[in-house]
C-alpha cells in the first residue's frame, strides 16, 4: 500500500450526518479533542454555503488520476484502478469536485456499505453505484448546513458541552455573520428561481427528486438564516429590509421555480414549513421583546446601537412598505408584529423631544396630514393595523393555532407523522418568538378588548401548554419570572379569567394548567408523551412553573358570583347595592354591592359581612355579575367541584351515598349561608360538567405529577379550612382528594359499562386514572390508592369476576383511540414503582400491606396479560402508534418485574409476581403469549420501512420505542431460563425465535410469507434507522439466544441456520466493530456476540474468522490492510480477525482512549486461537507475521500499576449518570488488567497449536509466539514484577460485611443477594455496578431518605465500592488464570535452565508465602485462592526435579515447603473446605500437587548426603506431618463418599490423595511411621479402602460409556494404589494385613472370575485396550507380595494365609505359568507371569524348607513344576528371537503402531535383538523376558535352597530339591533341563557381550508417555541377573544331584494332592508323558558318567561369564558380588569327577 497512510480519514469514516449528531449532544465517546479534529478539516467546506462539495476542476481530475490523493486532513490515499471511473462520473452526474467525489465514495462504501442491489457488471456497476450514493449524497448536503445550527446553539450557550468548541469554530467557518445572512438569502433565492438541470429535465423521476431536494436545502437555508439571525448576526436595516424582501418576495416560499413538481404531499408539506420558518423569520429579527421593554428603542440621530433595524429610517420605510403590500391571512402575524413595533416607534417619537430629520418622512408616510403634531381625532395606524388584524375575518388567531398545533415547526408529532425535514422541531426558540408576538398583543390591545378573547385563550393554552415539556416550561418560567413583573399587561389574560373565575370555571382552570409547564398530557390529540421520562427528577424550571401555578391559585384575591337581583331586596335581603361616589378626579368606581349576611362561599371559605365588590355585567337586568374583593383558595373551589358533582352524580344514579345533602347534626344557632355552586351561578350543566371535572383533574395531575413536595402541600391546602358546603355531614370527614378521584373513576366505570359504548367517558376516566397514578408518589396517600384498587373489582376483576374496565376498555376497540387503556397500564406501572420503592419499608413496618400490594398486583398483571397482551394485535387502531405504545408499555412492566424481582421462591420481594411472568412466557408458555412479542420483533424492520416511507415518522418511533422495549423484555427472560427452567430442553420462546414467522393477523402488515426472527433481529443490528439503542439491544438479544441454545441438550438450533445472508450479516457486523465512531455500547455488544458465535457455533465461527463459508482462492495483495477496509473494491471482504489485528497495531492509542474495546478484541483473538485447530488453514498465514506476536508481547509486558482505590467517598457526573468518583479509574485499570489477561492467553494458545501440531518436535525450534516473550522470562526483574501482578488480588470481603452488617441493623428486610445481577459477566461493564444493582438499591432505600440520608448514601457507598471492588477482583483473577496458562505452556522450553530454575524457585516461595500469609475468606476469596495456587503449581512444573541443587536453592525449596505447610493449615481458606465442596472454586487440587512436588523433591533431597540441615529436615516433616493428616482425614471422607456413588471428580480426587500419601510416606523422607499410622488407626481409613474394595465395580462395566471414555473403572486403581504405598511399609504392611487385606482380596467382584482362571487380557466390551479386570488381578497380586515381603520371616502367619489365596487362585495362576511356545505373547500376559513369579519369590524367601508350613510347602511344589516347565519355553523364546516376534500380539493401539512399524526387519539372534539401531520394541520384549526368567530362576533358587547348598553341609543339603536331570537335551514339552540352562546362560553371556562394549547411557529402546526409555544399564542389569540365576541354579541342582544317593526319578514328579487341585490342561498332560518316557533312558546316561560332561559345560560357561560379569558391574556402577568365581571353585571341589 505504498503512498498510503496507515492512519484513517475521519472525512471519510464521519459522515456530516453523524458530526450533526456528535454536535447535538450525542457525542459519547468523543473527547471535545476529537470533535475537533473531526472539524478543523471541514471548516471550508461548512463555509462554502453555494458549493460545499466544490465543482469538477482538472487539477482535482490529475490527483485521481495520478493515484495517491491528499485529503484536507492530510491523509493519503490511494485510488484503485477500479474506483476511478466510479469517481469521475460521481463528480460528473453530481457536478461536485472530484477529490470531494472519491470521500464522497469512500464514506458511502465504509458506512453505509455496497448496495445488495447492484450488480457486478462493467458500466452497469458504475450508473448503478451512481445511482444509490445520490440519496446519500443529497443527505450529506443537507447535513453540511444543519451541523451550523448546533455550533450557533451552543455559541450563546456557555452551559452548552460544545461551547468552546463553537466559539473556537465559528469565528473561523463565518467570520462575518451578516455577510454570512446575506450569503444564505443569495443562495435561497438562487434556489427558489433554478431551474432543472439538464441531465434531469428528461427524467420525470429524478426531476421530481432534485426539485424536493432543491426545496429540502432551501428549507435548511432557513433554518440556518433562522439561527445565524437569533444571536450571530445583527439586525441592522438593510439586512432586515432585504430578508423581508425575500420573504414577500417569494410570498413565504410558495412562489417555485419548479412548482408544479411540488404538487405532491411532501411538496406541499415542504412549501408550508418554508413559510411557517419564514412567518418566524420576519417576527425574529423585528426583536419584539425588545422593542416592548421600556426605552428599548430610541430614536437619534447619532444611534446608540447602529446595528439595530430602526436606526435606518429607509429600512422602516421599506419594511412598512412591504408589510403593507400583502394583506393575505398567513401574513397576519407578521402585520401584528410590525403594528406592535410601529405603536413603539411611535411612542418613542412622542417622547423625544426632538425628532431627527431622517425619521420624519417615514412618520410623515404613517400621518401624512399632521406630520410630527399627532392630532387626537385621528385615530394611529398601529391601532387600525391592530384592529384589523384582530378582526376574527383576518384569521391572525386561526393562523397561530394552526401553527402551534398542525405546523412541524411547533409540533413534534406532526414533523414526525410527516417526516419534516426541520431538523429541530418545537425548540424552544421557536415558541420563543411567537411568544413575543403573543405578548406584544396584550401590549398592542387590553385583553379584554379582543373580539376573539375564547380564541386567543386557546392560542395562549397551544403557545404555553401543548407541547413537550422541554419545550415549553422554559417560556413559562420566563412568564412568572418576568413578564408577570412587567405589568399588568402582560398578565391581564390571567386576571380576566380569574374575574370570571368560578363562574366560568373552565378558563382560568386551562390557563393554569397550560403554565405549569408540564407540557400537554396524554388526553390532548397533539401529545406524543410516553412516560418514558416520569417519575426522574423535576426540572427546576417546571418546578418553579407549578408552583407560581400552585400559590396563584392558593391565594385568589376575588370571589365572582351570580346574584339575583331580587336577593337584594326585601326583609331578607342578603345584597345590598351601594350609591356610585364620585370624588374629585371625577372618575367613578363603578356600581358596588356589599354583603349583609356572612356567607359560606363555596370551597368552605366565609364573605365576612359588609365585605364589598364591584358589579362586571347585568346592572339593570333579573341577574347582576358582582366580584368580591376576597381572598380565598382556588384549590378548595376545585374540590367544592369534585365533591358536588360526585354528589349530584350518585343522586342522578340512584345510588345515594355518604354525601347526600342530610345531617343529623344539632343546628347551630348563627351559622353563615352556605350558598353552593348553582347558587352562586357556576355555568355548569344539569347533570354536571364532566369536561370541568377533566380539567381541574389535569390540573392537579400536571402540578403534582412528580413534585411530592408541593403535591403535599397542595393536598394540605384541600385539607385544611373550613369543609366544602357541598360535604354536609358534619359527622363525616369530609372526602379528600383520593376518594373523589376514586368516586369518579367508579362512577365513570359503571356509568360508561351500562350504557351505550358511544357514550364512554374516556377523558374522564383517563384523567381519573393519571391522578391516581400521581398521588401514588405521595407516601401518605399512596396507601389509599392501594386499598381502593384491593377493594374494587372495577378495575381489575377478581378471580371470580372481570372488572367493569374490561367492558369499558372493550368500547375504546370500536373507534381505535386507546387513551384509557394506556393510563389504565400507566396506574400498573406506577403501581409496581411504588410498591418496588417502598418495598422494604412496608416489609419492615407493615408486611401485611406488602401482601396487598403483592395481591393488587398479581391482579392488574393478569388483567393485563390477560386482557391486553394477548389481544392487543388484533384490536382496531385509529392511530398505529397506540398500538405500539400499548404494547411498550405491557413489555416495560414486564422488564420492570424482571428486573426488580427475581423469579426464583423466596428471593426478595415481589417473586411470585416475577415468577408469574417467568411462568407465562417460559415454564408455561403459550402460543397466544409468545406470538405478540416474536411477531413485533419479527415484522418491525419491514413495517419500519412502510412508514417511512409513508413518512409516519411519529409512528415509526413508537415503534422504534416498542423494538427497544420488547427486546429488552425478551433479553432478561432468555438470561432467566437457566434459573427458572432447569430443563435442557428449548424453552417456547427459544423455539418460536427459531422458526420462521408467517403474514397473519397478528403481525403488522402481513410482511412477507415466511420471516426468520433471528434474520430480523441480526438486520436491525446493522439498520441505522433503528436507532443506536435498538441495535446493541437486537445485538445482545442474538448473544442471549446464542447462549441459551449452547446449553441445550442435542444438536441445538444453530444461529446461522436462520440467516437469509449469513455472509453479508458478518460483513455488516464486522464493519460495525470496525468503525470508529459507531455507538461504543453497540461496538462492545457486537464484539461479545462474535466472541461467544465463535465459541459455541462453527459455522458462524468460521464466516467471521475468513469471511466466507468457504475460503476463496487467494488473490495476495501487498497493499495492506487498512486497505482492504474501504476501498471500493466491492468483491473484498474482510474477516473478524483481519480487523482485530489491524486494530491491535494501534494498542497504546486504545489502551489509553479506550481500553474496553480493546479488551473485546483480545477476547475476540484469545476465543479464535482457542478455536485453533478449526481455523488452523487461515490463521496459517497470520500466526506467521511475528508483529502480532511481538504486540501481544509489548502488551504482557506492559506495566500495569497498583489497583487504584475502590472505596467511594464522593459521586460524579458520567455521560449524564451519576457514578462513583473512582468509577472511571477503576473501570480503566480493570479493562488494561483484562487487556494483559487476554494477550497472555493468546500467546499460551499459539504456543499450544505448535506442540499439538507438532507433538514431537524440538524445544530447540522456538514457535514465533514464544520466541516474542522469551526474553519476559529471562529477565528477573520483569518477570519477577509480571508474576507479582498476576498473583496479587485487591478483593476486600470485608466491604460486604460491612454493608451487611448495616443492612441487618437499618434495613433488615433487605436481602443483598436480591440484588445482585443476573447477566453474563461478559455482558457487565467493570466498574461500580459490576456484580450488584445499585440502582435498584437506590429504588429500594429511597423511601428511607430522611434529612441528609447518611445511612442511605452510605449503603450506596459500599455498594458500589463493592462492585468496584469485584471488578478489580474479577479481572485479575482473570489475569492470574491466564499467567498460570502461560506459564504451563512454555514448561517445555524453559524446564532445564539451571538460572531459570533458581529464579522461579524463589519466585515460587515468593507467591508462596503471599498465599500462606492470606487472611480473607469467602467464596470469592476460594477462587482467587484456586487461581492463585494454579500459578504456584505452574512455576513449579517449570521449576520441576533436579539432581543438583545449589544451597541458594534448596533454601528457596525448604521455604517453599514451610509456607506449603502455612496454606495446608490456613484457617481463612482450610482445604477441607474445598475438598467437601463448600467452595465454588475448589483449590484443594492444585495445593495437593503442590504437596506432591514438595514431598517427591524431598525425597531426592533426602538421599542425598549432607544436603539438608536438621532444621530444613524438620520444616520438611512438619509440612509432611500436616499433608498426611489432610490426606489421611480426606481419604476417608472419599472412600465413604464413593461407596454411595460413581463420581469422576471424587475418582480425580481419589488419585491425587493416594499419589500424595504415597510420597509422604516414604521411609527416605519419613522415618517414623507412628504419627501417621496413628491417624490411620483414628480414622479407620484402611478398613474403610477394603470395604470400599470388596463392593466396587472393579472392571467398570456398569458404565460402558464412561469406560469406554478412561480406559480404566473409576476408584479401583487409586484404592490399589493406595494399597500398594501401605505394603510397601512393614508396618503399615501389618496394619494392612491385620485390617483383613486377603478377605477383601477373596470377596469382591473379581474372586469367582479369578477362582475359574477367567480372568483375560482384554475383553470384548473393551476393543484394543487391556483388561481393567486383569490390571486388577495383577496389582493384587503385587500387593500381597509387596505385604508378605514387608512382614518377612516374622508373618509366616501371613504366608500361610496367602497360599490358602493362592490355592485359591490357582487356575489362574497356573493359567498364566502354563505359557508355551505356542501360544500367543502379549505385555499384559507378560506382566501377570512377572507378578505370579514375584508372588512365588516373596513366599519362598520368607521360609525355609524345613519350618515351612504344609501349605507353604504345597504351592511352592506346585510352582517349581510349571516354572520348570516355563523355564524351558522362555529359554526358546529369548535363543529365537523372531519366533519371539511371530508370537506377540499387541493389545492397545500404541503397541500395534509400534510393533508392526518393525515388524519387517528380522534378526539372527539374541544379541542382535539388544541392537538399538534394529527392532527396539522387540529388545524391551527380551528385556522384559530376562527379567521374568531372572525372576523365575531366583525363585527356584530360594525354593531348592541354594544358599544352604553352597554354605553348608553336604548332608544338610535338600537333596529333594534336586529336580534339573543332568543331560544336555533341551526338549520343549520337557522340563527344563540341564542343557537348558546351559543353553540360557549362553544366550545370557551373547547379550552382555553385546551390551556391555556400549556407553553405560546409550538409548536401547526409546521411551513414550507412558514408558520410559531403555538404556544400556537398564538391558545389561536383568540379563546379568539372568545369567547368575542360571549358573547358581545349574551348579546348585548339578550338585545337589551328584550327592543324590540313588538317581531318584520319581523325585521331580508333582505332588498329586496339588495336581489333583489344578487339572492339568493339555500342556501338562503332554510334558508329563514326555517325562515318564525320558525317566529310565536319563538314569541309565548318568550312570555312564555323564556328570562329568555336564559339570566341564558348566565350567565352560562360568569362564566365559566371568569377563563378562565384571564387564557388566562396571557398566551398572554399583557394588555388584561377583559369584562367578566361587561357583567355579564350588563345581571344581564339590562336582568335578
Amino acid at each position: 500500500m505504498s503512498g498510503e497512510s496507515s492512519k484513517r480519514s475521519d472525512l471519510i469514516d464521519v459522515t456530516y450526518q453523524e458530526l450533526h449528531t456528535v454536535l447535538s449532544g450525542s457525542f459519547e465517546g468523543h473527547t471535545l479533542d476529537q470533535i475537533s479534529e473531526l472539524l478543523k478539516p471541514r471548516i471550508i467546506q461548512l463555509r462554502n454555503v453555494a458549493a460545499p462539495f466544490g465543482k469538477p476542476s482538472d487539477a482535482s481530475r490529475k490527483k485521481v488520476d495520478s493515484g495517491p490523493v491528499t485529503l484536507r486532513d492530510g491523509i493519503v490515499i490511494r485510488v484503485e484502478p477500479e474506483d476511478k471511473e466510479c469517481v469521475l462520473a460521481i463528480s460528473s452526474r453530481l457536478g461536485i469536485d472530484e477529490v470531494d467525489a472519491l470521500v464522497l465514495l469512500r464514506s458511502f462504501l465504509f458506512n453505509e456499505g455496497a448496495p445488495d442491489s447492484i450488480s457486478r457488471e462493467g458500466a452497469s456497476l458504475v450508473d448503478e453505484l451512481v445511482e444509490a450514493i445520490t440519496p446519500f449524497y443529497y443527505i450529506e448536503r443537507l447535513y453540511i448546513l444543519r451541523t451550523l445550527i448546533p455550533l450557533f446553539r451552543a455559541n450563546e450557550n456557555e452551559s452548552d458541552a460544545i461551547h468552546a468548541i463553537a466559539t473556537e469554530f465559528l469565528p473561523s467557518i463565518i467570520p462575518d455573520g451578516n455577510a454570512f445572512a446575506e450569503m444564505l438569502l443569495d443562495e435561497y433565492m438562487k434556489k427558489v428561481k433554478a431551474n432543472l438541470p439538464d441531465n434531469v429535465a428528461n427524467d420525470p423521476r429524478q426531476a421530481a427528486a432534485w426539485t424536493r431536494q432543491n426545496s429540502k436545502e432551501q428549507l435548511v437555508l432557513l433554518e440556518v438564516l433562522y439561527w445565524t439571525m437569533w444571536s450571530y448576526a445583527s439586525r441592522n436595516g438593510p439586512l432586515v429590509a432585504r430578508i423581508y424582501e425575500s420573504a414577500y418576495g417569494t410570498n413565504l416560499g410558495t412562489e417555485q421555480q419548479n412548482s408544479t413538481l411540488l404538487l405532491d404531499e411532501e411538496g406541499v408539506q415542504l412549501q408550508k414549513d418554508c413559510a411557517a420558518l419564514w412567518i418566524l423569520i420576519t417576527l425574529e429579527v423585528l426583536e419584539l421583546e425588545r422593542a416592548a421593554e421600556p426605552g428599548g428603542i430610541q430614536l437619534a440621530a447619532e444611534a446608540a446601537d447602529p446595528e439595530i433595524y430602526w436606526s435606518s429610517p429607509e429600512s422602516l420605510k421599506r419594511i412598512h412598505e412591504l408589510v403593507l403590500s400583502q394583506t393575505e391571512s398567513h401574513y397576519a402575524c407578521t402585520f401584528m408584529a410590525w403594528a406592535f413595533v410601529l405603536s413603539r416607534l411611535s411612542k418613542a417619537a412622542s417622547e423625544t423631544k426632538e425628532l431627527p430629520p431622517s425619521y420624519q418622512p417615514f412618520f410623515d408616510s404613517l400621518l401624512p396630514q399632521q406630520g410630527k403634531s399627532y392630532s387626537k381625532d385621528r385615530e394611529p395606524t398601529h391601532n387600525l393595523m391592530a384592529k384589523t388584524c384582530l378582526d376574527p375575518d383576518a384569521g391572525l388567531f386561526k393562523l397561530m393555532l394552526v401553527l402551534l398545533t398542525a405546523s412541524p415547526i411547533f409540533v413534534t408529532a406532526t414533523a414526525f407523522r410527516d417526516n419534516s425535514a426541520i431538523v429541530d422541531p418545537n425548540t424552544v426558540a421557536y415558541r420563543s418568538v411567537f411568544k413575543g408576538l403573543v405578548i406584544a398583543i396584550t401590549e398592542l390591545v387590553p385583553v379584554e378588548l379582543i373580539p376573539d378573547f375564547e380564541s386567543f385563550v386557546e392560542v395562549w393554552i397551544a403557545l404555553f401548554g401543548r407541547s413537550e415539556s422541554l419545550s415549553v416550561m422554559g417560556i413559562c418560567r420566563q412568564f412568572w419570572q418576568s413578564d408577570w413583573q412587567l405589568g399588568i399587561a402582560r398578565r391581564a389574560i390571567l386576571d380576566v379569567a380569574r374575574s370570571r373565575f368560578p363562574i366560568q370555571f373552565r378558563p382560568l382552570v386551562r390557563l393554569l394548567r397550560a403554565m405549569t409547564g408540564a407540557g400537554f398530557l396524554d388526553t390532548d390529540a397533539l401529545s406524543t408523551t410516553d412516560y418514558a421520562a416520569e417519575g426522574h427528577p423535576l426540572e427546576d424550571d417546571r418546578e418553579i412553573c407549578t408552583r407560581h401555578v400552585f400559590y396563584y391559585l392558593d391565594k385568589l384575591t376575588t370571589y365572582t358570583q351570580v346574584i339575583p337581583v331580587h336577593s337584594c331586596t326585601g326583609a331578607h335581603a342578603l345584597y345590598e347595592r351601594l350609591p356610585e361616589r364620585y370624588g374629585s378626579s371625577s372618575v367613578t368606581t363603578g356600581v358596588t354591592y356589599m354583603n349583609l349576611r356572612p356567607l359560606k362561599l363555596p370551597g368552605g371559605s366565609i364573605l365576612p359581612p359588609k365585605s364589598t365588590g364591584r358589579l362586571l355585567s347585568g346592572d339593570g337586568g333579573d341577574l347582576v355579575v358582582v366580584c368580591w374583593q376576597h381572598e380565598h383558595s382556588g384549590w378548595k373551589l376545585l374540590l367544592e367541584l369534585l365533591t358536588d358533582y360526585v354528589n349530584r352524580r350518585r343522586l342522578h344514579s340512584g345510588t345515594g351515598g355518604a354525601y347526600q345533602d342530610i345531617s343529623f347534626a344539632q343546628k347551630a344557632g348563627h351559622k353563615s349561608l352556605a350558598l353552593r355552586l348553582e347558587d352562586i351561578g357556576v355555568e355548569m350543566d344539569r347533570d354536571g360538567d364532566e369536561n370541568i371535572v377533566m380539567d381541574v383533574l389535569d390540573l392537579i395531575r400536571s402540578v403534582i405529577q412528580d413534585n411530592p413536595l408541593l403535591a403535599e402541600q397542595l393536598l394540605e391546602s384541600l385539607e385544611s379550612g373550613n369543609p366544602v358546603v357541598a360535604h354536609t355531614m358534619v359527622e363525616a370527614q369530609p372526602p379528600d382528594l383520593v376518594q373523589l378521584t376514586t368516586m369518579i373513576l367508579e362512577e365513570a366505570l359503571s356509568r360508561s359499562s351500562t350504557q351505550p359504548r358511544s357514550t364512554v367517558r374516556a377523558p374522564l376516566i383517563t384523567s381519573a386514572i393519571s391522578v391516581l397514578a400521581a398521588l401514588l408518589a405521595l407516601p401518605r396517600y399512596s396507601n389509599r390508592v392501594w386499598l381502593y384498587v384491593r377493594s374494587t373489582a372495577s378495575l381489575f376483576g377478581s378471580e371470580k369476576a372481570i372488572g367493569v374496565a374490561s367492558t369499558v376498555l372493550a368500547a375504546e376497540r370500536l373507534s381505535g383511540h386507546y387513551t384509557m387503556t394506556l393510563a389504565l397500564l400507566h396506574l400498573v406501572q406506577r403501581l409496581f414503582h411504588e410498591a418496588s420503592a417502598n418495598a422494604l419499608w412496608v416489609l419492615q413496618h407493615s408486611p401485611r400491606l406488602q401482601q396487598v400490594k403483592e395481591e393488587v398486583l398479581l391482579r392488574a398483571a393478569r388483567f393485563v396479560h390477560a386482557e391486553i397482551w394477548v389481544e392487543h394485535m388484533g384490536w382496531k387502531y385509529a392511530q398505529l402508534g397506540d398500538r405500539f405504545e400499548i404494547g411498550r408499555r405491557v413489555s416495560s412492566l414486564y422488564s420492570d418485574i424482571l428486573k426488580q424481582s427475581s423469579p426464583l421462591p423466596n428471593d426478595g420481594p415481589f417473586a411470585a409476581l416475577s415468577r408469574a411472568v417467568a411462568d407465562a412466557f417460559m415454564v408455561k408458555a403459550t402460543t397466544s403469549t409468545i406470538t405478540p412479542l416474536v411477531s413485533s420483533l419479527t415484522n418491525a424492520g419491514s413495517f419500519l420501512k412502510t412508514l417511512y416511507a409513508t413518512r409516519r415518522i411519529g409512528d415509526a418511533r413508537r415503534l422504534v420505542t416498542l423494538m427497544e422495549s420488547h427486546l429488552e423484555v425478551t433479553r432478561l427472560l432468555l438470561i432467566s431460563k437457566e434459573r427458572i427452567m432447569p430443563s435442557t430442553e428449548p424453552s417456547l420462546l427459544e423455539q418460536a425465535l427459531c422458526a420462521k414467522v408467517g403474514g397473519s393477523v397478528t403481525t403488522f402488515d402481513g410482511g412477507p410469507s415466511r420471516v426468520d426472527p433471528v434474520d430480523a433481529l441480526a438486520g436491525y443490528v446493522k439498520d441505522r434507522g433503528m436507532g443506536d439503542l435498538v441495535r446493541v439491544l437486537s445485538v445482545r438479544v442474538l448473544f442471549a439466544l446464542c447462549s441459551s441454545l449452547s446449553s441445550s441438550q442435542g444438536p441445538p438450533p444453530t444461529i446461522i441456520g436462520h440467516l437469509s445472508d449469513p455472509e453479508s450479516m458478518v460483513a455488516s457486523l464486522v464493519r460495525i466493530i470496525q468503525h470508529p465512531y459507531d455507538d461504543v455500547h453497540l461496538r462492545n455488544a457486537v464484539w461479545n456476540f462474535i466472541i461467544l458465535a465463535v465459541d459455541k457455533e462453527p459455522a458462524l465461527a468460521r464466516l467471521f474468522v475468513t469471511g466466507h463459508f468457504r475460503v476463496p482462492t487467494p488473490k495476495v495483495s501487498a497493499k495492506g490492510k487498512e486497505k482492504a477496509q474501504d476501498d471500493g473494491a466491492l468483491t473484498k471482504s474482510t474477516s473478524a480477525v483481519t480487523v482485530a489485528c489491524d486494530m491491535l497495531q494501534e494498542w497504546r492509542d486504545l489502551l489509553d482512549l479506550n481500553p474496553q474495546l480493546l479488551a473485546s478484541l483480545l477476547r475476540f483473538l484469545d476465543v479464535v486461537w482457542q478455536h485453533g485447530h478449526e481455523h488452523k488453514s487461515y490463521l496459517e498465514s497470520i500466526r506467521r507475521d511475528t508483529a502480532l506476536f511481538e504486540q501481544l508481547a509489548a502488551i504482557v509486558s506492559e506495566e500495569l500499576g497498583p489497583p487504584p482505590d475502590y472505596k467511594t467517598q464522593d459521586y460524579v457526573d458520567i455521560d449524564g449518570a451519576r457514578r462513583s468518583d473512582l468509577h472511571e479509574a477503576v473501570s480503566i485499570h480493570a479493562y488494561r488488567t483484562a487487556v494483559k489477561a487476554h494477550a497472555a492467553h493468546v500467546l499460551a494458545e499459539d504456543i499450544r497449536l505448535v506442540a499439538e501440531a507438532q507433538p514431537n518436535q524440538s524445544t530447540s525450534e522456538k514457535p514465533s509466539s514464544y520466541t516474542a516473550i522469551e526474553a519476559l522470562f529471562k529477565s528477573e526483574e520483569q518477570f519477577t514484577e509480571l508474576v507479582a501482578e498476576a498473583a496479587a488480588s485487591a478483593y476486600d470481603p470485608e466491604l460486604h460485611d460491612a454493608l451487611a452488617e448495616q443492612v441487618k441493623s437499618d434495613f433488615p428486610s433487605l436481602d443483598l443477594e436480591s440484588l445482585r445481577i443476573q447477566e453474563p459477566v461478559v455482558e457487565r461493564d467493570y466498574g461500580d455496578a459490576f456484580a450488584f444493582n445499585t440502582g435498584l438499591l437506590q429504588l429500594r432505600l429511597q423511601v428511607f431518605v430522611r434529612g441528609d440520608a447518611v445511612e442511605v448514601v452510605e449503603a450506596h457507598r459500599k455498594l458500589t465500592a463493592i462492585n468496584l471492588n469485584l471488578s478489580l477482583a474479577h479481572v485479575q483473577t482473570t489475569l492470574t488464570e491466564s499467567w498460570q496458562y502461560l506459564l504451563l505452556r512454555v514448561v517445555p522450553y524453559l524446564r532445564g535452565n539451571e538460572a531459570l530454575r533458581r529464579n522461579f524457585l524463589n519466585l515460587a516461595a515468593s507467591v508462596s508465602e503471599s498465599i500462606a500469609a492470606e487472611k480473607r475468606s469467602g467464596d470469592m476469596m476460594s477462587t482467587i485462592h484456586s487461581a492463585r495456587l494454579s500459578v504456584l503449581l505452574s512455576l513449579l512444573e517449570v521449576v520441576w526435579f533436579s539432581t543438583s541443587d545449589k544451597a541458594e536453592e534448596i533454601k528457596h525449596f525448604v521455604t517453599l515447603v514451610r509456607n506449603t505447610r502455612a496454606i495446608i493449615l490456613n484457617h481463612s481458606q482450610p482445604p477441607m473446605k474445598s475438598l467437601m465442596g463448600q467452595s465454588p472454586v475448589p483449590f484443594h487440587r492444585p495445593l495437593l500437587q503442590i504437596v506432591y512436588f514438595c514431598a517427591r523433591h524431598s525425597r531426592s533431597l533426602a538421599r542425598r548426603s549432607k544436603t539438608l540441615n536438621a532444621e530444613q529436615r524438620l520444616s520438611i516433616s512438619a509440612m509432611l506431618d500436616a499433608a498426611l493428616v489432610l490426606v489421611i482425614d480426606s481419604l476417608r471422607i472419599k472412600f465413604d463418599a464413593a461407596c454411595a456413588a460413581l463420581d469422576l471428580d471424587l475418582d480425580q480426587d481419589l488419585e491425587l490423595f493416594v499419589a500424595v500419601f504415597e510420597q509422604c510416606t516414604r521411609t527416605d523422607v519419613n522415618v517414623s511411621h507412628t504419627f501417621w499410622l496413628t491417624r490411620c488407626q483414628e480414622t479407620d481409613v484402611v478398613r474403610a479402602s477394603l470395604r470400599l474394595f470388596s463392593r466396587i465395580d472393579l472392571v467398570g462395566i456398569s458404565d460402558l460409556s464412561l469406560l469406554r471414555a478412561r480406559k480404566q473403572p473409576l476408584y479401583a486403581p487409586h484404592i490399589l494404589t493406595f494399597h500398594m504405598a501401605l505394603a510397601s511399609i512393614p508396618l503399615a504392611a501389618e496394619k494392612l494385613a491385620s485390617e483383613g487385606i486377603l478377605a477383601a482380596y477373596t470377596e469382591n467382584p473379581l474372586s469367582q472370575a479369578i477362582r475359574i482362571g477367567m480372568i483375560d487380557v482384554a475383553i470384548p466390551e473393551l476393543p484394543n485396550e487391556r483388561s481393567p479386570a486383569h490390571r486388577t488381578y495383577c496389582t493384587m497380586l503385587a500387593i500381597i507380595a509387596g505385604v508378605i515381603m514387608s512382614l518377612g520371616r516374622h508373618g509366616h502367619f501371613f504366608d500361610a494365609e496367602a497360599s490358602g489365596l493362592v490355592q485359591l487362585w490357582g487356575d489362574q495362576i497356573h493359567r498364566a505359568l502354563s505359557w508355551t511356545i505356542g501360544d500367543a505373547l502379549t505385555l499384559p500376559l507378560l506382566e501377570e507371569m512377572e507378578q505370579v513369579v514375584n508372588l512365588f519369590a516373596a513366599i519362598a524367601q520368607n521360609s525355609s524348607a524345613d519350618k515351612a508350613s504344609d501349605a507353604v510347602q504345597k504351592v511352592l511344589r506346585f510352582f517349581t513344576n510349571d516354572a520348570l516347565l516355563l523355564v524351558q519355553q522362555l529359554n526358546y523364546a529369548l535363543t529365537h528371537p523372531n519366533h519371539l516376534a511371530s508370537l506377540f500380539e499387541p493389545i492397545t493401539a500404541d503397541e500395534r503402531n509400534k510393533f508392526e512399524a518393525e515388524s519387517k526387519s528380522s534378526v539372527s539372534s539374541s544379541a542382535d535383538a539388544v541392537d538399538p539401531m534394529r527392532r527396539p520394541f522387540l529388545t524391551r520384549l527380551m528385556h522384559r523376558l530376562f527379567r521374568l526368567s531372572g525372576s523365575l530362576l531366583s525363585t527356584l533358587c530360594s525354593i531348592s535352597g541354594t544358599e544352604v547348598v553352597l554354605l553348608g553341609e553336604q548332608e544338610d543339603w535338600p537333596t529333594q530339591e534336586a529336580l534339573i536331570v543332568p543331560h544336555s537335551k533341551v526338549v520343549l514339552g520337557e522340563p527344563t533341563s540341564m542343557g537348558t540352562l546351559l543353553e540360557l546362560g549362553n544366550c545370557s553371556v551373547d547379550v552382555l557381550r553385546q551390551l556391555v562394549n556400549r556407553p553405560a547411557t546409550q538409548v536401547v529402546a526409546p521411551g513414550s508417555t507412558s514408558v520410559p526409555a531403555l538404556d544400556v544399564r537398564e538391558s545389561v542389569r536383568p540379563a546379568r541377573r539372568n545369567l547368575e540365576a542360571v549358573l547358581l541354579y545349574a551348579v546348585t541342582q548339578l550338585a545337589m544331584w551328584v550327592a543324590k544317593p540313588e538317581f531318584d526319578v520319581s523325585s521331580g514328579d508333582m505332588d498329586e494332592d496339588m495336581r489333583a487341585e489344578t487339572p492339568p490342561g493339555p500342556a501338562d498332560s503332554h510334558a508329563l508323558k514326555a517325562r515318564r518316557r525320558s525317566s529310565m533312558p536319563l538314569a541309565e546316561r548318568l550312570r555312564r558318567g555323564m556328570t562329568g560332561e555336564m559339570a566341564s559345560d558348566l565350567l565352560g560357561l562360568l569362564n566365559k561369564a566371568k569377563p563378562l560379569v565384571a564387564k557388566s558391574g562396571e557398566v551398572l556402577g554399583e557394588g555388584n558380588v561377583d559369584l562367578t568365581p566361587v561357583l567355579a571353585r564350588f563345581v571344581q571341589e564339590r562336582i568335578s569327577l
